[in-house]
Protein backbone atom coordinates (compact mmCIF):
# COMPACT_ATOMS: atom_id res chain seq x y z
CA UNK A 1 0.00 0.00 0.00
CA UNK A 2 1.55 3.32 -0.97
CA UNK A 3 1.22 4.65 2.88
CA UNK A 4 3.88 6.48 4.88
CA UNK A 5 3.67 6.94 8.31
CA UNK A 6 5.72 9.69 9.48
CA UNK A 7 8.88 8.34 11.57
CA UNK A 8 11.32 10.78 13.17
CA UNK A 9 13.95 7.95 13.66
CA UNK A 10 14.12 7.51 9.80
CA UNK A 11 14.07 10.63 8.37
CA UNK A 12 17.08 11.88 10.85
CA UNK A 13 18.70 8.61 9.12
CA UNK A 14 17.94 9.66 5.78
CA UNK A 15 18.90 13.25 6.51
CA UNK A 16 21.44 14.91 4.06
CA UNK A 17 20.21 12.99 1.57
CA UNK A 18 17.01 14.76 0.93
CA UNK A 19 17.06 17.54 -1.05
CA UNK A 20 17.12 20.71 0.45
CA UNK A 21 13.33 21.90 -0.27
CA UNK A 22 12.41 18.73 2.02
CA UNK A 23 14.79 19.33 4.70
CA UNK A 24 13.61 23.17 5.13
CA UNK A 25 10.15 22.04 5.47
CA UNK A 26 9.13 24.13 8.44
CA UNK A 27 8.29 21.91 11.84
CA UNK A 28 5.65 24.61 13.28
CA UNK A 29 2.97 26.89 11.74
CA UNK A 30 4.77 29.80 13.56
CA UNK A 31 7.85 28.67 10.76
CA UNK A 32 5.49 28.67 7.72
CA UNK A 33 6.27 31.54 4.90
CA UNK A 34 3.01 32.99 3.27
CA UNK A 35 -0.33 32.22 3.30
CA UNK A 36 -1.13 34.75 6.18
CA UNK A 37 -4.59 34.67 5.71
CA UNK A 38 -4.79 31.09 6.52
CA UNK A 39 -2.52 31.04 9.63
CA UNK A 40 -4.25 33.72 12.13
CA UNK A 41 -5.35 32.90 15.71
CA UNK A 42 -8.36 30.81 15.23
CA UNK A 43 -7.65 30.13 11.75
CA UNK A 44 -9.18 26.41 10.73
CA UNK A 45 -5.42 25.20 10.11
CA UNK A 46 -4.52 26.59 13.73
CA UNK A 47 -7.36 24.68 15.54
CA UNK A 48 -6.27 21.61 13.70
CA UNK A 49 -3.23 21.91 14.79
CA UNK A 50 -3.18 23.36 18.71
CA UNK A 51 -6.35 22.25 19.51
CA UNK A 52 -6.31 18.85 17.55
CA UNK A 53 -9.74 19.27 16.40
CA UNK A 54 -11.46 16.85 14.12
CA UNK A 55 -11.88 18.06 10.63
CA UNK A 56 -11.57 17.75 6.87
CA UNK A 57 -10.02 20.44 4.51
CA UNK A 58 -8.69 21.05 0.74
CA UNK A 59 -6.02 22.66 0.37
CA UNK A 60 -6.24 23.88 -3.00
CA UNK A 61 -3.05 26.64 -5.00
CA UNK A 62 -0.31 26.03 -7.16
CA UNK A 63 2.54 24.33 -7.22
CA UNK A 64 5.03 24.99 -4.62
CA UNK A 65 2.59 27.34 -2.51
CA UNK A 66 2.78 25.01 0.87
CA UNK A 67 0.07 22.61 0.31
CA UNK A 68 2.61 19.27 1.51
CA UNK A 69 4.27 21.27 3.61
CA UNK A 70 1.18 22.31 5.99
CA UNK A 71 0.25 18.84 6.05
CA UNK A 72 3.44 17.92 6.87
CA UNK A 73 3.31 20.76 10.15
CA UNK A 74 0.30 18.93 11.01
CA UNK A 75 1.89 16.02 10.80
CA UNK A 76 4.54 16.57 13.20
CA UNK A 77 2.61 18.29 16.59
CA UNK A 78 -0.77 16.36 16.25
CA UNK A 79 -1.62 13.77 18.17
CA UNK A 80 -3.19 11.92 15.87
CA UNK A 81 -1.89 8.93 13.51
CA UNK A 82 -0.38 10.28 10.36
CA UNK A 83 -1.09 8.24 7.23
CA UNK A 84 -0.44 10.27 3.30
CA UNK A 85 -1.44 8.60 0.19
CA UNK A 86 -0.54 9.72 -3.47
CA UNK A 87 -3.25 9.97 -5.79
CA UNK A 88 -1.17 9.06 -8.14
CA UNK A 89 -0.65 5.29 -7.49
CA UNK A 90 -3.58 4.69 -4.62
CA UNK A 91 -6.92 2.78 -5.40
CA UNK A 92 -10.21 2.51 -4.33
CA UNK A 93 -8.52 -0.86 -2.14
CA UNK A 94 -5.79 1.61 -0.39
CA UNK A 95 -8.65 3.93 0.58
CA UNK A 96 -10.57 1.73 1.81
CA UNK A 97 -8.08 0.14 4.00
CA UNK A 98 -6.72 2.81 5.78
CA UNK A 99 -10.36 3.60 6.42
CA UNK A 100 -10.57 0.53 7.76
CA UNK A 101 -7.77 0.73 9.62
CA UNK A 102 -8.19 3.66 11.67
CA UNK A 103 -11.79 2.46 12.54
CA UNK A 104 -10.13 -0.16 14.08
CA UNK A 105 -7.35 1.84 15.70
CA UNK A 106 -10.56 4.10 16.99
CA UNK A 107 -12.30 1.68 18.74
CA UNK A 108 -9.76 -0.27 20.41
CA UNK A 109 -6.91 2.45 21.28
CA UNK A 110 -9.01 5.81 20.84
CA UNK A 111 -6.25 6.64 18.50
CA UNK A 112 -7.72 8.98 15.61
CA UNK A 113 -6.25 9.12 12.09
CA UNK A 114 -5.34 11.67 9.97
CA UNK A 115 -5.15 11.26 5.96
CA UNK A 116 -3.55 13.21 3.85
CA UNK A 117 -4.23 12.77 0.47
CA UNK A 118 -1.88 14.89 -2.50
CA UNK A 119 -3.56 15.19 -5.93
CA UNK A 120 -6.39 14.48 -4.60
CA UNK A 121 -8.12 15.87 -8.20
CA UNK A 122 -6.13 12.64 -9.54
CA UNK A 123 -8.55 10.50 -7.60
CA UNK A 124 -11.74 9.20 -9.75
CA UNK A 125 -15.42 9.51 -8.82
CA UNK A 126 -15.05 5.71 -6.95
CA UNK A 127 -11.47 6.89 -5.48
CA UNK A 128 -13.27 9.97 -3.74
CA UNK A 129 -16.52 8.31 -3.01
CA UNK A 130 -14.89 5.92 -0.53
CA UNK A 131 -13.67 8.43 1.53
CA UNK A 132 -17.14 9.95 2.20
CA UNK A 133 -18.13 7.63 5.12
CA UNK A 134 -14.96 7.61 7.00
CA UNK A 135 -14.85 12.14 6.75
CA UNK A 136 -18.90 12.36 7.06
CA UNK A 137 -18.56 10.16 10.48
CA UNK A 138 -14.99 11.72 11.14
CA UNK A 139 -13.16 7.97 11.62
CA UNK A 140 -10.46 10.36 10.13
CA UNK A 141 -9.62 13.71 9.55
CA UNK A 142 -8.59 14.09 6.52
CA UNK A 143 -6.74 16.64 4.06
CA UNK A 144 -6.43 16.79 0.70
CA UNK A 145 -3.91 18.64 -1.37
CA UNK A 146 -4.98 19.47 -4.72
CA UNK A 147 -3.39 22.29 -7.73
CA UNK A 148 -6.72 22.33 -10.05
CA UNK A 149 -10.29 23.78 -8.75
CA UNK A 150 -11.88 21.28 -6.36
CA UNK A 151 -15.38 22.71 -8.12
CA UNK A 152 -14.63 20.95 -10.69
CA UNK A 153 -12.37 18.45 -9.71
CA UNK A 154 -13.72 17.00 -6.33
CA UNK A 155 -17.18 15.44 -6.40
CA UNK A 156 -19.88 17.54 -4.20
CA UNK A 157 -20.84 15.47 -1.73
CA UNK A 158 -16.79 15.08 -0.34
CA UNK A 159 -16.01 18.96 -0.99
CA UNK A 160 -19.18 19.87 1.01
CA UNK A 161 -18.56 18.08 3.85
CA UNK A 162 -15.31 19.76 4.03
CA UNK A 163 -13.40 23.31 4.52
CA UNK A 164 -11.90 24.51 1.11
CA UNK A 165 -8.58 26.72 1.98
CA UNK A 166 -6.95 28.44 -1.15
CA UNK A 167 -3.21 29.27 -1.05
CA UNK A 168 -1.81 31.88 -2.93
CA UNK A 169 1.72 32.05 -4.53
CA UNK A 170 4.51 33.54 -2.37
CA UNK A 171 5.35 36.86 -3.03
CA UNK A 172 8.91 38.07 -3.58
CA UNK A 173 9.41 38.67 -0.17
CA UNK A 174 8.33 35.21 1.18
CA UNK A 175 10.34 33.61 -1.69
CA UNK A 176 13.58 36.01 -0.26
CA UNK A 177 12.56 34.67 3.06
CA UNK A 178 12.67 30.65 2.19
CA UNK A 179 16.03 31.65 0.48
CA UNK A 180 17.62 33.64 3.56
CA UNK A 181 16.33 30.93 5.51
CA UNK A 182 18.03 28.27 3.71
CA UNK A 183 20.97 29.29 3.19
CA UNK A 184 21.91 30.21 7.24
CA UNK A 185 19.68 26.64 8.67
CA UNK A 186 21.56 24.18 9.75
CA UNK A 187 19.27 21.72 7.77
CA UNK A 188 19.92 23.80 4.89
CA UNK A 189 23.13 24.92 3.70
CA UNK A 190 24.31 26.10 7.34
CA UNK A 191 25.55 29.03 6.43
CA UNK A 192 28.77 27.66 3.98
CA UNK A 193 27.30 29.85 1.01
CA UNK A 194 26.33 33.62 0.55
CA UNK A 195 24.14 34.42 -2.30
CA UNK A 196 24.92 37.86 -4.28
CA UNK A 197 21.68 40.57 -4.97
CA UNK A 198 21.33 39.62 -8.14
CA UNK A 199 21.31 36.23 -7.64
CA UNK A 200 18.67 36.50 -5.10
CA UNK A 201 16.94 38.10 -7.80
CA UNK A 202 17.63 36.02 -10.53
CA UNK A 203 15.76 32.77 -8.21
CA UNK A 204 13.31 34.92 -7.50
CA UNK A 205 12.17 35.28 -10.79
CA UNK A 206 12.38 32.12 -11.41
CA UNK A 207 10.84 30.95 -8.60
CA UNK A 208 7.45 32.32 -9.91
CA UNK A 209 6.00 32.07 -6.76
CA UNK A 210 6.72 28.42 -6.18
CA UNK A 211 9.03 28.10 -2.36
CA UNK A 212 9.76 24.63 -3.57
CA UNK A 213 11.41 25.32 -6.76
CA UNK A 214 13.39 28.42 -5.35
CA UNK A 215 14.59 26.01 -3.05
CA UNK A 216 15.40 23.39 -5.33
CA UNK A 217 17.17 26.19 -7.77
CA UNK A 218 19.33 27.43 -4.68
CA UNK A 219 20.84 23.94 -4.07
CA UNK A 220 21.81 23.29 -7.62
CA UNK A 221 23.15 27.04 -7.58
CA UNK A 222 25.22 25.50 -4.84
CA UNK A 223 26.53 22.32 -6.61
CA UNK A 224 28.18 24.58 -9.26
CA UNK A 225 29.54 27.25 -6.74
CA UNK A 226 31.22 23.86 -5.38
CA UNK A 227 31.96 23.03 -1.70
CA UNK A 228 33.24 25.31 0.38
CA UNK A 229 37.04 25.25 1.11
CA UNK A 230 39.34 24.91 4.34
CA UNK A 231 40.52 27.78 5.42
CA UNK A 232 44.08 28.24 7.26
CA UNK A 233 43.55 29.26 10.95
CA UNK A 234 45.55 28.60 14.40
CA UNK A 235 45.78 24.38 15.02
CA UNK A 236 45.05 24.79 18.69
CA UNK A 237 42.61 27.25 20.94
CA UNK A 238 42.95 28.52 24.13
CA UNK A 239 43.09 25.36 26.34
CA UNK A 240 45.65 23.50 23.57
CA UNK A 241 43.03 21.10 21.96
CA UNK A 242 43.49 20.87 18.12
CA UNK A 243 40.69 22.74 16.03
CA UNK A 244 39.13 21.67 12.80
CA UNK A 245 39.91 23.67 10.26
CA UNK A 246 37.58 26.27 9.73
CA UNK A 247 36.08 27.00 6.05
CA UNK A 248 35.70 29.76 3.65
CA UNK A 249 31.84 30.48 2.56
CA UNK A 250 31.36 30.11 -1.25
CA UNK A 251 29.31 33.20 -2.48
CA UNK A 252 26.75 32.05 -5.32
CA UNK A 253 26.31 34.25 -7.94
CA UNK A 254 23.71 34.74 -10.65
CA UNK A 255 26.20 33.05 -13.22
CA UNK A 256 25.73 29.97 -11.17
CA UNK A 257 21.88 29.48 -10.63
CA UNK A 258 22.19 30.29 -14.91
CA UNK A 259 24.34 27.50 -15.02
CA UNK A 260 22.88 25.23 -12.25
CA UNK A 261 19.37 25.69 -14.26
CA UNK A 262 20.24 26.87 -18.11
CA UNK A 263 17.94 29.73 -17.76
CA UNK A 264 19.28 33.33 -18.67
CA UNK A 265 18.71 36.13 -16.01
CA UNK A 266 16.36 38.57 -17.34
CA UNK A 267 17.44 42.13 -16.47
CA UNK A 268 13.84 43.22 -15.59
CA UNK A 269 13.29 45.56 -12.39
CA UNK A 270 9.08 44.69 -11.75
CA UNK A 271 9.21 47.85 -10.05
CA UNK A 272 11.59 49.73 -12.48
CA UNK A 273 12.71 51.07 -15.74
CA UNK A 274 12.51 47.95 -17.19
CA UNK A 275 8.96 47.08 -15.94
CA UNK A 276 7.64 50.41 -17.16
CA UNK A 277 9.84 50.06 -20.78
CA UNK A 278 8.61 46.37 -21.48
CA UNK A 279 4.71 46.78 -20.64
CA UNK A 280 5.13 49.83 -22.66
CA UNK A 281 6.71 48.45 -25.64
CA UNK A 282 4.12 45.40 -25.26
CA UNK A 283 0.95 47.52 -25.36
CA UNK A 284 2.57 49.36 -28.95
CA UNK A 285 3.18 46.13 -30.40
CA UNK A 286 -0.06 45.58 -30.35
CA UNK A 287 -1.73 48.08 -31.14
CA UNK A 288 0.89 48.32 -34.07
CA UNK A 289 0.04 44.98 -35.64
CA UNK A 290 3.18 43.34 -34.83
CA UNK A 291 2.09 40.30 -33.12
CA UNK A 292 6.11 38.72 -33.11
CA UNK A 293 7.10 42.00 -31.40
CA UNK A 294 4.09 41.81 -28.92
CA UNK A 295 5.09 38.23 -28.11
CA UNK A 296 8.68 38.67 -27.26
CA UNK A 297 7.84 41.16 -24.71
CA UNK A 298 5.22 38.51 -23.35
CA UNK A 299 7.99 36.00 -23.18
CA UNK A 300 10.24 38.89 -21.51
CA UNK A 301 7.43 39.31 -18.62
CA UNK A 302 6.70 35.86 -18.45
CA UNK A 303 10.53 34.81 -18.24
CA UNK A 304 11.12 37.81 -15.41
CA UNK A 305 8.46 36.54 -13.42
CA UNK A 306 5.86 39.38 -14.16
CA UNK A 307 2.73 38.52 -12.61
CA UNK A 308 0.60 37.18 -15.23
CA UNK A 309 -2.76 38.61 -13.64
CA UNK A 310 -0.91 42.09 -14.32
CA UNK A 311 -0.33 41.01 -18.36
CA UNK A 312 -3.83 39.49 -18.38
CA UNK A 313 -5.00 42.34 -17.21
CA UNK A 314 -3.41 44.74 -19.70
CA UNK A 315 -4.87 42.44 -22.43
CA UNK A 316 -8.29 42.76 -21.39
CA UNK A 317 -7.82 46.56 -21.10
CA UNK A 318 -6.61 47.19 -24.63
CA UNK A 319 -8.92 44.35 -26.50
CA UNK A 320 -11.46 47.45 -25.55
CA UNK A 321 -9.12 50.22 -25.86
CA UNK A 322 -7.09 49.40 -29.13
CA UNK A 323 -9.64 47.08 -31.23
CA UNK A 324 -12.90 47.51 -29.32
CA UNK A 325 -16.06 47.31 -31.50
CA UNK A 326 -13.65 46.57 -34.98
CA UNK A 327 -13.64 43.10 -33.76
CA UNK A 328 -15.72 42.56 -30.25
CA UNK A 329 -14.49 39.26 -29.96
CA UNK A 330 -11.26 39.89 -29.02
CA UNK A 331 -12.93 40.91 -25.59
CA UNK A 332 -13.85 37.28 -25.14
CA UNK A 333 -10.27 36.14 -26.24
CA UNK A 334 -8.66 38.50 -23.30
CA UNK A 335 -10.55 38.04 -20.78
CA UNK A 336 -10.50 34.11 -21.43
CA UNK A 337 -7.34 34.76 -20.97
CA UNK A 338 -7.21 36.39 -17.88
CA UNK A 339 -9.96 33.54 -16.50
CA UNK A 340 -7.26 30.68 -17.84
CA UNK A 341 -4.50 32.29 -15.71
CA UNK A 342 -6.81 32.10 -12.41
CA UNK A 343 -8.05 28.58 -13.31
CA UNK A 344 -5.16 26.94 -14.77
CA UNK A 345 -2.13 28.89 -13.85
CA UNK A 346 1.52 29.38 -15.31
CA UNK A 347 3.55 28.13 -16.82
CA UNK A 348 0.23 26.30 -18.99
CA UNK A 349 -1.57 29.85 -18.97
CA UNK A 350 1.16 31.13 -20.77
CA UNK A 351 -0.80 29.50 -24.18
CA UNK A 352 -3.57 31.08 -23.40
CA UNK A 353 -1.98 34.96 -23.07
CA UNK A 354 -0.20 34.26 -26.17
CA UNK A 355 -3.50 33.50 -28.21
CA UNK A 356 -4.88 36.74 -26.93
CA UNK A 357 -1.72 38.78 -27.96
CA UNK A 358 -1.86 36.79 -31.30
CA UNK A 359 -5.67 38.07 -31.61
CA UNK A 360 -5.35 41.57 -30.62
CA UNK A 361 -2.28 42.26 -32.69
CA UNK A 362 -3.86 41.14 -35.20
CA UNK A 363 -7.37 42.70 -35.47
CA UNK A 364 -8.69 45.21 -37.03
CA UNK A 365 -8.03 48.60 -34.73
CA UNK A 366 -10.17 51.43 -33.33
CA UNK A 367 -10.09 53.46 -30.48
CA UNK A 368 -13.41 54.61 -30.49
CA UNK A 369 -14.53 53.06 -27.66
CA UNK A 370 -12.17 54.84 -25.12
CA UNK A 371 -12.33 57.99 -27.48
CA UNK A 372 -16.46 57.35 -26.64
CA UNK A 373 -16.10 57.03 -23.29
CA UNK A 374 -13.53 59.97 -22.32
CA UNK A 375 -15.71 62.52 -24.35
CA UNK A 376 -18.66 61.34 -22.40
CA UNK A 377 -17.15 61.87 -18.99
CA UNK A 378 -15.36 65.02 -20.01
CA UNK A 379 -18.81 66.15 -20.79
CA UNK A 380 -20.23 65.49 -17.09
CA UNK A 381 -16.83 66.57 -15.91
CA UNK A 382 -17.57 70.20 -17.24
CA UNK A 383 -21.21 70.13 -15.85
CA UNK A 384 -23.08 69.26 -19.81
CA UNK A 385 -25.54 67.03 -17.53
CA UNK A 386 -28.84 68.19 -18.35
CA UNK A 387 -32.50 66.86 -16.58
CA UNK A 388 -33.47 64.02 -17.97
CA UNK A 389 -36.35 63.74 -20.28
CA UNK A 390 -40.03 63.91 -18.26
CA UNK A 391 -40.72 60.49 -21.11
CA UNK A 392 -37.69 58.70 -19.61
CA UNK A 393 -38.01 59.22 -15.91
CA UNK A 394 -39.71 56.53 -13.97
CA UNK A 395 -43.14 56.52 -13.34
CA UNK A 396 -43.90 53.33 -11.08
CA UNK A 397 -44.24 54.98 -7.63
CA UNK A 398 -47.06 57.06 -6.26
CA UNK A 399 -47.30 60.57 -7.78
CA UNK A 400 -45.08 60.21 -10.49
CA UNK A 401 -47.63 60.27 -13.02
CA UNK A 402 -48.65 63.64 -11.53
CA UNK A 403 -45.28 64.91 -12.31
CA UNK A 404 -45.07 64.00 -15.87
CA UNK A 405 -42.80 61.12 -15.28
CA UNK A 406 -43.38 58.45 -18.07
CA UNK A 407 -45.63 60.14 -20.31
CA UNK A 408 -45.35 59.74 -23.92
CA UNK A 409 -42.61 56.84 -23.69
CA UNK A 410 -42.51 55.24 -26.67
CA UNK A 411 -41.62 51.44 -25.89
CA UNK A 412 -38.84 50.49 -28.30
CA UNK A 413 -40.42 46.85 -29.05
CA UNK A 414 -43.65 48.30 -30.29
CA UNK A 415 -42.01 49.28 -33.42
CA UNK A 416 -40.17 48.52 -36.62
CA UNK A 417 -36.75 47.17 -36.01
CA UNK A 418 -37.15 48.15 -32.14
CA UNK A 419 -36.54 51.47 -32.34
CA UNK A 420 -38.68 54.89 -31.56
CA UNK A 421 -38.38 57.77 -32.56
CA UNK A 422 -37.83 59.97 -29.58
CA UNK A 423 -35.32 61.68 -27.79
CA UNK A 424 -32.91 60.08 -24.72
CA UNK A 425 -30.16 62.83 -24.30
CA UNK A 426 -30.51 65.23 -22.23
CA UNK A 427 -31.64 68.44 -22.67
CA UNK A 428 -28.54 70.61 -24.12
CA UNK A 429 -26.67 67.38 -25.50
CA UNK A 430 -29.03 66.14 -27.80
CA UNK A 431 -27.27 66.86 -30.86
CA UNK A 432 -23.39 65.40 -29.17
CA UNK A 433 -21.75 62.27 -31.19
CA UNK A 434 -19.18 60.42 -28.37
CA UNK A 435 -19.28 57.05 -30.76
CA UNK A 436 -17.72 57.54 -33.60
CA UNK A 437 -17.05 54.30 -35.69
CA UNK A 438 -14.39 53.44 -38.00
CA UNK A 439 -14.24 51.65 -41.43
CA UNK A 440 -12.04 48.79 -39.98
CA UNK A 441 -13.07 45.42 -39.47
CA UNK A 442 -16.69 44.56 -38.05
CA UNK A 443 -17.06 48.72 -36.94
CA UNK A 444 -17.57 49.23 -40.70
CA UNK A 445 -20.80 47.63 -40.28
CA UNK A 446 -21.71 49.16 -37.43
CA UNK A 447 -21.18 52.43 -38.67
CA UNK A 448 -24.07 51.52 -41.34
CA UNK A 449 -26.40 50.41 -38.47
CA UNK A 450 -25.86 53.79 -36.12
CA UNK A 451 -26.59 55.94 -38.91
CA UNK A 452 -29.76 53.95 -39.99
CA UNK A 453 -30.47 54.55 -35.83
CA UNK A 454 -29.78 58.08 -35.76
CA UNK A 455 -32.15 58.60 -38.45
CA UNK A 456 -35.11 56.79 -36.82
CA UNK A 457 -34.40 58.62 -33.37
CA UNK A 458 -34.14 61.88 -35.08
CA UNK A 459 -37.72 61.05 -36.78
CA UNK A 460 -39.20 61.60 -33.38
Amino acid sequence: MPETLFDDAGAEAAKGQEPLAVRMRPRSLDEVVGQRHLLGEGSPLRRLVEDDAPMSVFLWGPPGTGKTTLATVVSRVTQRRFVELSAVNAGVKDVRAVVDEAKRRMGMHGTRTLLFVDEVHRFNKTQQDALLPAVENRWVSFIGATTENPFFSVVSPLLSRSLLLSLESLDDSDIRALVDRALTDERGLDDRYTLTEEGADHLVRLAGGDGRRSLTYLEAGALVAGPPVARRQPSTDASGAGLPPAEERVEITAEHVERAVDRHAVRYDRSGDQHYDVISAFIKSMRGSDADAALHYLARMIEAGEDPRFIARRLVVHASEDVGMADPTALQTAVAAAQAVELIGMPEARINLAQAVIHISLAPKSNAVITAIDEAMGDVRAGRAGAVPAHLRDGHYKGAADLGHGKGYRYAHDFPGGVAPQQHAPEGLTGREYYRPTQHGAERRFSEVLQKIKGVLKGG
